[in-house]
């Protein structure tokens, strides 16, 4: 095992999570096999999902980065708009912030990354992740 993995996006499995209204994504966390934070990147297939949920990170206490690869996406935080076009990044340091993330057009993809002070603990679930292949090197 080297103790590293390259892969383009294409090579990464996506997870579609069935609902008309979900993007696609690509459990990064998942398929390189990282324990110390998550990471996932969200792709709109149509251009007016939600990439991002509404939600906090109470439970978790989870501080969250979003980064827009590709497209532009409307987010709110805390009752507040952002437009993010590429290359936007936005931290959400407070874990009891709401937010959301709704894309502006087809392909606008959206890197989430999250981790909690302390020893990493995932939010997913393994069902989310059944027929997804991992890195070949793990």
């Amino acid at each position: 095992m080297a103790g590293w993995a390259a892969r383009n996006i294409s090579e990464i499995p996506t997870v579609t999570a069935g609902k008309a209204d979900d993007p696609d994504w690509h459990p990064l966390q998942h398929f390189f096999g990282l324990t110390t934070f998550g990471a996932n990147v969200f792709v709109a297939t149509r251009g007016d999902e939600s990439l991002v949920g509404e939600h906090d990170e109470r439970s978790s206490g989870q501080q969250e980065l979003y980064f827009v690869l590709e497209g532009e996406a409307d987010f709110e935080l805390a009752g507040e708009r952002v437009r993010a076009t590429r290359g936007t990044v936005i931290a959400v340091t407070d874990p009891t912030v709401k937010r959301l993330a709704v894309a502006r057009a087809p392909g606008t993809m959206v890197l989430a990354v999250g981790a909690s002070e302390g020893p990493f603990s995932t939010t997913w679930r393994e069902s989310h992740f059944e027929n997804v292949p991992r890195a070949d090197w793990l």
